[in-house]
């Protein structure tokens, strides 16, 4: 448990710039920073002041409707100027994940890349013990009751469903306030921890730390689709190498094999149940426009299309692939020196 604490926690900060670049295109505020009143050379009169996520929206939103027409303010023409992926005339969909985040670094500075990290080290430790010891127990509970066949998909759906309940309901509050340090879009002064939650407190009480779990309980069904796709391909590969030999013994080649499972099977279940999380960070902004999970999926389907709902899977699917690599390659690291040092040469570690 720990050694996957360990590995977790070390692709959470080299896949963190990817996750900061995720929740901005599944944000309505995509990569959209503070405007700024574009003064005639010269001028020292400009205004810089930051607004709240909700009022960029409304700002945005008029600046594209007049766009082609200039202010003129005291006698002094003026252009109002907007920076927005998808906003802009330069439309999100034609960014690719290098652009987003030379975006975030030529706008905010490279400490952006890694907002909303220090909630993420904090929970992912927790998240996972709750999680992996959930499933283990719930699923040894439920193979030891007798009227269930043991190691059964329905075993595995209820083992990942109650695992994926219980540690939403925990940790929530903690994704809540990373999400919204990734969606500050503030150059100069950088929400901390403490005035997030100071912050949220203040405009809604403890409740307000719990926007968007509906939209966590929904996503369970990617764990469990996840899980139910990688029990079967790991059974099946199971068996070809049963045949195949006939000693316990795990090589490297049975390693990249189930590797090569973990990933087939949650890429197949992030792709199916991926609109939960456009609703789950939508949900998280600050602003009233998105108050419940259905009314979130349906405004966004209204407003933004099908293609709404998907934004920023090609940012997840990419960053899941190093993500992984990084979490075996750390995983692997641990128990060769653990081994090493305790002269145990025990193969069990290879058994999840």
């Amino acid at each position: 448990m720990l050694l996957l604490q360990t590995a977790g926690t070390v692709g959470a900060v080299v896949t963190c710039p990817l996750e900061v670049v995720k929740t901005r295109l599944q944000s309505s505020t995509a990569f959209l920073t503070p405007p700024r009143i574009v003064e005639p050379p010269g001028s020292t009169n400009a205004s810089s002041e930051l607004l709240r996520p909700e009022q960029r929206r409304k700002l945005s939103t008029t600046i594209l409707r007049n766009r082609s027409q200039p202010q003129v303010i005291g006698g002094v023409r003026r252009i109002m100027a907007i920076s927005h992926c998808g906003i802009s005339s330069t439309s999100t969909k034609s960014m690719s994940i290098i652009q987003c985040l030379r975006h975030i670094v030529q706008n905010e500075g490279p400490r952006a890349l890694f907002k909303g990290l220090g909630p993420n080290l904090v929970g992912v430790a927790p998240s996972r013990a709750i999680y992996f010891c959930t499933y283990s127990q719930t699923k040894h509970t439920l193979n030891n009751l007798g009227f269930i066949q043991p190691d059964s998909p329905q075993v595995h759906i209820m083992s990942a469903a109650s695992a994926g309940f219980v540690s939403s309901s925990i940790t929530n509050p903690i994704w809540f306030v990373k999400t919204r340090l990734q969606l500050d879009y503030n150059s100069k002064v950088q929400m901390t921890v403490k005035e997030c939650i100071e912050r949220v407190y203040a405009q809604g009480g403890v409740s307000a730390f719990y926007k968007g779990i509906t939209a966590s309980y929904f996503g369970i069904c990617e764990t469990v689709v996840h899980f139910v796709i990688y029990e079967f391909i790991k059974s099946k590969l199971l068996e070809r190498q049963n045949k195949r030999r006939t000693d316990t013994t795990k090589s490297s080649r049975d390693f990249l094999e189930f590797m090569v499972a973990g990933a087939i099977s949650k890429t197949v279940a992030s792709c199916i149940a991926y609109p939960h999380e456009v609703a789950r960070t939508r949900l998280r902004e600050e602003g009233n426009k998105y108050n419940k999970f259905w009314q979130t999926l349906h405004t966004v389907w209204k407003e933004e299309g099908r293609a709404g709902l998907y934004r920023g899977l090609a940012t997840q699917l990419v960053r899941q692939i190093p993500n992984t690599a990084i979490m075996m390659a750390t995983y692997e690291a641990v128990v060769y020196v653990l081994t090493r040092r305790f002269n145990n040469k025990s193969n069990e570690f290879y058994d999840f």
